[in-house]
This record gives structure tokens, sequence and C-alpha cells, in this order.
């Protein structure tokens, strides 16, 4: 059975029924970009993605990365697919041709990603970092840095990295140690360990480019004193050229549960005194200049594990076509029954359609926030543009945080769906089971991303962003009431919404009390409900849309997926909503027994 990356009828429908992202094709930066050329892109993406990328998905997880000297070698056949890859100018889809980029829109990009990250995003994780250290040397870098580093980064000849994580620090970047020491020249020397590097070396690239955290000596203590630097694993010279290693060594590489295509690297700078950086931004603002790439990179995050998630449905869908095994629940009595299909089993429905929902309603977010960050680009209106940019930051912990632990769930259930062939690395569910995994952990657990949303998000700007978010659920809610096959979906939706309202003042409220200690133990719980009620408004997005395209008379190949996009909305505010209501009634009861629990009283002594 050929393994599916991404159903490309959804792709479409969300890019072009629900987004309408043709309408930035009459925007002056975008006009290239009528529906014609979209679709010629996600086509081109698709086939480089089936032909050439998911090929080395297998090959990758069984013969990972191979380390030998302070040398790394990855696969093999991702030489071929990276070599493709940077070909057809896929690593800055979304930035400028000057620099080697596409010039497309953001939300097209994330469709590409879609089915590139589907097909192998272990191998995707290499151009990935690089884009998104890219990014860091086109925000803030000189001139200089970037004449010498954007374009070879860019286009995929230089890779990148993000040296953050510490033996000692975690996500606690308050306790980083390593040091940077002025030069006379301008240049810094810098001195110590990072650990959990993804990408950190490797044999892809002729250089790699390390944006690392550091603190300058006599520096402010704490995050407020850590600063931004770019070390290249080689020098580059003034005129461009490559020089001298730059002693940034990797002393290890991890082995891991999944994603083996990927190396995680420990790395040490300056073993020898000889490693050298240039400073990117200002003294003691690299957390604050790190902001600007969290968004982006949890963005990616969430990409990560929902097309994990994605393949795991479609596979799931396929296999329970063809698998036959007892007899229909209408037929169970009848010994002379043939064996059904799988997919004919109650029990089996309840999965598939959970894990289409899921799926359905993560896709739209993703785009959606793609799309936001379009919005943003394309209006001159100073207060839409500040609105967009609330939506997306309320979102992030959502687009990363609810869609990772979901897409588990969704890869969770794509194994048991297969029975005991899931299980068994014949087949790729384990495979997706385990590379969604790290998922929830990195680019900050989901933890920490509940703890962003409550502790951050919820009350920025006097509560705005939230109170915009709502609004926007309504206004999908309103139109779903005009149509009577979505009416009561919508009332459901509209409860939910309201409910969460009320947890949202009660958490802020909490939150700000002497009982933040309480208040915190539920911020996970609170960043589920909210993603609950943004899945709901997504799917009933969609539902609308299918519905307003039935009423205009849709061509009978398309009647059943609009009919399908109806009964993921009705499904989901039946079946999983109400929990979603049991989940908040707990939030608001805001018992204490998590904190209040003493440290013995955990037991395990």
């Amino acid at each position: 059975m050929a393994q599916v990356i991404a159903d490309r009828r959804d792709v479409d429908f969300v890019l072009h029924e629900q987004l309408n992202v043709d309408q930035f094709s009459k925007h002056e930066k975008y006009v290239e970009f009528n529906k014609k050329t979209v679709d010629m892109i996600i086509t081109e993406a698709r086939n480089l993605s089936v032909k050439e990328i998911l090929p080395t998905q297998k090959i990758g997880d069984e013969e990972g990365c191979k380390f030998e000297n302070g040398q790394v070698t990855v696969p093999e056949p991702f030489h071929r697919a990276y070599e493709l890859f940077c070909e057809g100018e896929w690593v800055a889809m979304s930035e400028e041709p000057e620099w080697g980029g596409q010039g497309m829109p953001k939300t097209i990009s994330l469709a590409a990603s879609d089915y590139f990250n589907g097909a192998n995003y272990a191998f995707m994780m290499y151009p990935g970092l690089t884009l998104g250290a890219g990014h860091l040397v086109r925000e803030f870098g000189t001139d200089k840095q970037k004449k010498l580093f954007l374009k070879n980064m860019f286009t995929g000849k230089w890779g990148g990295t993000m040296l953050l994580t510490e033996p000692d620090a975690g996500s606690d970047l308050n306790r980083v140690t390593s040091t940077a020491t002025r030069n006379d020249d301008g240049t810094y020397n810098l001195t110590g360990n990072k650990i959990f590097i993804s990408s950190g070396e490797h044999d892809l690239c002729e250089n790699i480019i390390h944006p690392v955290l550091a603190r300058i000596e006599g520096a402010p203590a704490g995050t407020k004193g850590l600063s931004l630097f770019l070390v290249p694993k080689f020098w580059v010279n003034d005129d461009g050229s490559i020089g001298d290693f730059n002693d940034v060594v990797c002393t290890g590489i991890e082995e891991k549960m999944g994603i083996h295509g990927n190396c995680t690297c420990s790395l040490t700078m300056g073993g020898k005194g000889n490693c050298r950086g240039t400073i990117l931004g200002k003294e003691n603002e690299g957390m604050k200049n790190m902001f600007l790439m969290m968004n982006e990179a949890r963005l990616l995050v969430g990409m990560q594990g929902f097309t994990c998630a994605s393949a795991s449905y479609l596979n799931a869908l396929n296999y329970s076509r063809e698998r036959v095994q007892g007899r229909n629940l209408m037929q169970m009595m009848d010994r002379t029954a043939p064996a059904a299909p799988i997919i004919q089993h109650p029990d089996v429905r309840r999965m598939l359609i959970t894990m289409k929902s899921y799926i359905e309603g993560i896709r739209s977010l993703l785009y959606y926030v793609g799309y936001l960050e379009d919005m943003k680009t394309i209006s001159d209106d100073a207060d839409l543009k500040e609105k967009n940019q609330g939506l997306i930051d309320v979102l992030i912990p959502i687009a990363k945080g609810y869609v990772t632990d979901r897409a588990f769930d969704v890869c969770n259930m794509g194994v048991q769906v297969y029975g005991g062939y899931g299980y068994i690395k014949e087949y790729p569910q384990e495979q997706l089971l385990r590379d969604c995994r790290i998922t929830c952990i990195y680019e900050g657990t989901n933890g920490i991303q509940a703890m962003d949303l409550l502790g951050r998000k919820l009350g920025m700007n006097k509560g705005k962003p939230v109170m915009d978010l709502l609004g926007e659920i309504m206004k999908v809610v309103a139109e779903a009431k005009t149509k009577p096959n979505l009416e009561d979906t919508a009332v459901r939706v509209e409860k939910a919404v309201n409910k969460l309202g009320e947890v949202g003042m009660h958490m802020g409220a909490a939150a700000m009390s002497e009982k933040v200690m309480s208040a915190f133990s539920y911020a996970y719980q609170f960043m589920e409900v909210t993603g609950d009620v943004v899945m709901a408004w997504m799917l009933l997005w969609r539902a609308v849309t299918a519905a307003n395209a039935l009423e205009k008379g849709a061509k009978k190949k398309d009647t059943a997926f609009y009919e399908g996009q109806i009964k993921s909305a009705e499904y989901f505010a039946n079946a999983l909503l109400p929990v979603t209501t049991g989940k908040m009634i707990a939030i608001l009861g805001s018992n204490s027994a998590a904190v209040d629990i003493s440290e013995d009283a955990l037991g395990g002594k």
C-alpha cells in the first residue's frame, strides 16, 4: 500500500475556498501569485515530496546519522533530495528573490511545507533551521552580515541552526553560561557547550552558520544580559570566501526515539580558544531578538506534528478500506455473511472521524496563521496590522502546543486502526508516532506553551487580542446559524465560546491573585479548551464554506467532500465539545490539590 502525505483536495479547499488566497494577487507584492500559479507551486511541491523526499523517510529512520571524529554524515539519499530541494529554490519560499527566495505569500509556502514535511520532516529540519537562522540575519544583521551570509543561507548553500540549550540550562535560559569576550577587531571570542542542537553538524552543506546565545563578560545576570552572535563553522572572510575552521566542535549526537534522520548534536565552542563570532543586533538584546524566530519556529513545529498526523490518518483510512476482518455488525448473527472491511465497524468509524476532524481543523488553523501574516503584509491599515499580529500571538501557543498534542493523539489512533500491524516496522504508522512525539517537547514544551498563553497572551494589550479572537469566531457562528443544516452545530459552538470567555476571565483573575500557583496548574487545561474551541471554529468555518458551495450547486464529484466538512463539524460539536465543557467546569472549580500536595505525599520513596 502506497503511503500518502496530504489530501490535495483538502489543501485546495483551504487555500481557495476557505481563505481565498487568490486575493493576494490583487496586491502589487504578490501580483504573480494567481490561482494558476498557486496550483502549479503546490503541484511541484507535491511531486518533489512524493518522488524524491518520501523515499528517504524510512531509510533515514533505519540508517540514521553517523558520528565519527567530530564529523556527522547524514543518510546518503538525503544528498540528492537536498540538492533538488535547493535547486527548486524551496528553502526560503517567502523571502525576497534578491536573497534567493521565491517571494510567495506565507500561506502558500505553508501549503508547500505541508507536503515537504509530510514526506520526511527529519530531512526538512535541515533547510527549516537554516531558514529560521537566516531570518535573524535578515532582521538584525548589518549590511556586511547580510551580504556575507544571507543569500548563501536562503539558497541552502550554507546551513543554519540555533544554539540555545546548555547542559544545565534546558528551557531556563537564565542559566546560560556561554561567554563572549570582545576582541580589538570588533569580533568576539566565544566559549561554551551547547546540547540538543538539531542539524548542528552535518555533510549537506559546505558551511553551517550558528546564531548563538551567550553572555558578554560583565553583562547583567539572567536573560537580560544575553546577546546573540553569528558563529560560522568555518570563518567567512570579508570577500565571502571560506576561511579556517572556527573551533565549533561536535562532541556527539543523541540516540533518539524518532527523527533519526536529523542529527541532534552536542557542540563545544572555543575548546582550543579559536572560536570567533560577530554580534547580531545589539548587546544584551539576544532574547528579545530571539522572539522574532520563536513564532516562526513554533509554527513550524506545529506543522511537523500535523504532517505526521495527516499521513497517519490517510494511511489508516486507506488501510481500513482494504483490511477485511469480522462481519458487519448488522450481519453478526449470520454465519454465512462475508468478512467486512474494517471501515464498516462503528469503533473504527469513530477513530477515523475523530482523526479527520482534527486533521481538517489543524490544517485550517496553521494556514490561517500564515494568512494573517500575509494580510499584515498587504495591508496599509495600522490598526488591522496590529489586530492580525495580536491574533497570531494568541494562536501561536495553540498552533504549537495544542496542535502537536492532538497530532500525537491522531498518530496513536493511526496505530490503533492498523491493530498489531500498526506496531511493527513493516508499516509506517509506528515511525510516524515516534517522529511526532518530539514535537510536543522542543521549541518550548507544551507546558511552556500553556504558560505562555495564560501568563503572556491572555492579558496582552489589556485582553484585546483574545477578544478579537472571540469576535472572529462569533462572525462564523452568526453565519452558520443562517444555514438550516448547521444551526444546531453553531449553537453548540456558541455555547462553548461563551463558556471559554467566562473561563478566560476566571483564569486571568486567578493568575494575578494569591492563587497564582493553582491557576498555573490549570494552564495546560486552559490551553486545551482554548484549542478545542479554535478547532470547533475552524471546522464550523469549513462547514459554512462547504454549505455555501452546495447551495450554489457543487459538482457531483465534490458533493461527498463538502458533506464531509459538515459532518466533521457536527461530530466535533456533538461528541468532543461536551468533553471540553467538562474541562471548563473543572477549571472554574480551581481545585488546588496539584499544588497543595507535598512532595513526600507524591510517594516514590
